[in-house]
Formats: C-alpha cells, sequence, structure tokens
C-alpha cells in the first residue's frame, strides 16, 4: 500500500488530513464525550495521553500504509481564525489480496446533524475504491446507533449480519451490525 502521511482530501465544507499534535486536545475533548462514545468500542478516554498515543499511533502507521485515519476540519470562514477539528475518519484492518478494508468514523456532537459526516465518508469512500482501488468496504457498528446505520445505507452500505454480544464496554454487553459495499455497487451509484 502507498504511503497516506501526506493525503489531503477536500470537500464542500471539510478538510480532511492526518492527525497532527495539535488535535490531542479537541480528539480527546471528543472521546472523553460520553454521549459521542456511546456506541463506541471503549469506553470514554479519561486522559489526553489517549489521544497523543493515538497520534502517535497514526505517525508510525501512516507512512507504512497500515491504515488511514484522517482529522475532519471544518472549513473556516476567511474571518476566522482557522479550521475547527470536528471528527476523524478512518480506513483500517486493510486485506491486501482481497482489496478489502474497514471503514470508521466518529464526530463531535456540537455538529452532529448537519450532513458532515455523510460528505466525509463519501470523500472516503471514493478514494477507498479509487485510488486505493479497494473491493470492498466493511463497517461494524452497534445496531442501537441509528444514526450511523443511516449513514451507512446512505452511502450505499447493505446490511449483511448480525454477531450477537459481539462487544462488552465497561459492564455493557452489545451486537454488532455488519454492513458491507462493494466497489461496482458504488462506482454504479456515483455515474
Amino acid at each position: 500500500m502507498q504511503p497516506l502521511d501526506q493525503l489531503t482530501i477536500n470537500t464542500p465544507r471539510l478538510h480532511l488530513r492526518p492527525l497532527v499534535a495539535a488535535d490531542a486536545e479537541p480528539l480527546f475533548r471528543m472521546h472523553a464525550d460520553p454521549q459521542v462514545m456511546r456506541y463506541w468500542s471503549t469506553p470514554p478516554w479519561a486522559d489526553v495521553e489517549q489521544a497523543e498515543a493515538m497520534i502517535e499511533t497514526d505517525r508510525e502507521a501512516l507512512p507504512a500504509g497500515r491504515h488511514l485515519r484522517l482529522a475532519l476540519m471544518l472549513r473556516s470562514n476567511p474571518a476566522d481564525s482557522g479550521d475547527l477539528f470536528v471528527g476523524t475518519c478512518s480506513l483500517f484492518s486493510f486485506h491486501e489480496a482481497s482489496r478489502r478494508a474497514e471503514i470508521g468514523y466518529v464526530l463531535e456532537r456540537k455538529v452532529w446533524g448537519r450532513g458532515l459526516m455523510h460528505e466525509a465518508l463519501a470523500a472516503l469512500v471514493g478514494f477507498a475504491f479509487g485510488r486505493l482501488n479497494l473491493n470492498r468496504l466493511e463497517a461494524d457498528i452497534d445496531p442501537r446507533n441509528s444514526a450511523s446505520a443511516r449513514s451507512l445505507a446512505r452511502l450505499g452500505f447493505v446490511q449483511e449480519g448480525w454477531l450477537r454480544e459481539r462487544w462488552i464496554v465497561g459492564d455493557e454487553v452489545s451486537d454488532t451490525a455488519l454492513f458491507g459495499l462493494l466497489s461496482r455497487e458504488w462506482k454504479a451509484a456515483v455515474r
């Protein structure tokens, strides 16, 4: 896989780029929010060092092409002082022989309901099936997360399975809904 540490993707409202050290505080705040982390596979974060560790992991993994995590930066107005960190989206668990990866995403609660994640994921899926030449993307979500299921369906993902009691986070046991999207389906839909 090609190095991904310099990748940037622009959409009408977002600038997607690799995480940098300055993202540690907003990344931590997002992952410390219990509502944001409600359907996540880990409990809310307790320390900014968890964000710093994620950024360091990315610094090593991106050039090697092991995974791709991009910060979602809400583009500022000319009068603003800069772009605003609002989330991340990622491709991970690459299986090169099968040209397959998983997709993940998380968004700051203050920007929920504005279509920003759809905008980011559409760009990431296009990149995955275009430049990366993947054949299949998969997503694993908590089935109670109806907003995430709607986002995936809007992109063309199809629910393909259900795994009972797959996650235990803290004291909570939850199922998994598995979704998949094929390159040919995506390309047929965007024409």
